[in-house]
């Protein structure tokens, strides 16, 4: 019997961090991404529409085992939850009263043996079948490397309160933020708000971070 891959699983450290901050190193990955701009909670807004573009090409990838174009290399594999990274012109440090200026690349990790080929085969068999415009994704490669994060329960409009919690332990620990135009605020899904309550909503934050000292 064949077993299925579980990112979620099988990378602990980067998917089931504690409710208190600690240090991570993030090794490269690959993603589908689409990059947008506006509030993210809009009815039938870019968001939305980007999502549903993420999802229908990773399934037309994970499924491919059923049909006639089965990737090289491929291995089944749980579908990883959905990120995001978000940030605000001209802002380094992240605003949550401002969702309408938000800006932001959404993301779901893709299995390594997904390359350009394999991308574009699915681009082009959800335009074909499924009737949405994926000229806006992209197989995007992103080495996070050093950051710090931590698990967040409840709202999102909450967060403030857990990233309060990041910030305290960078400065305890000889860190500095490191958010700039290619390292920024990065969110992990973990639960579906359209079946979760808010208050048991779970969410990764994750914070870029150098090192300034040798604590």
């Amino acid at each position: 019997m064949s077993t299925v891959k579980d990112y979620k699983k099988e990378y602990k450290d980067l998917y089931q961090p504690k409710t208190t901050p600690a240090i991570v190193d993030v090794e490269e990955m690959q993603f589908v991404a689409v990059e947008g701009k506006g509030n993210p909670n809009e009815e039938n807004g870019e968001y939305q529409k980007a999502i549903e573009v993420l999802y229908g090409i990773q399934y037309t990838i994970k499924m491919s085992k059923k049909g006639n174009v089965i990737p090289e290399g491929y291995f089944d594999y749980v579908v990883p939850p959905l990120e995001g990274f978000w940030w605000l012109k001209n802002e380094t440090d992240f605003n949550f009263e401002n969702k309408s200026d938000f800006n932001w690349i959404s993301l779901i990790r893709l299995p390594e043996f997904v390359d350009e080929r394999v991308f574009e085969w699915a681009c082009e068999e959800v335009t074909k079948k499924k009737k949405i415009n994926t000229t806006k994704a992209k197989l995007l490669k992103i080495h996070e490397g050093l950051c710090v994060q931590c698990m967040h329960t409840g709202s999102y409009d909450d967060e403030p309160k857990t990233l309060k919690l990041i910030s305290d332990y960078i400065e305890e620990n000889g860190l500095q933020k490191d958010i700039n135009e290619v390292r920024r605020h990065h969110e992990i899904y973990l639960s579906d708000p359209r079946k979760t309550e808010v208050s048991n909503l779970k969410t990764i934050l994750r914070i870029p971070v150098k090192r300034t000292s040798k604590k």
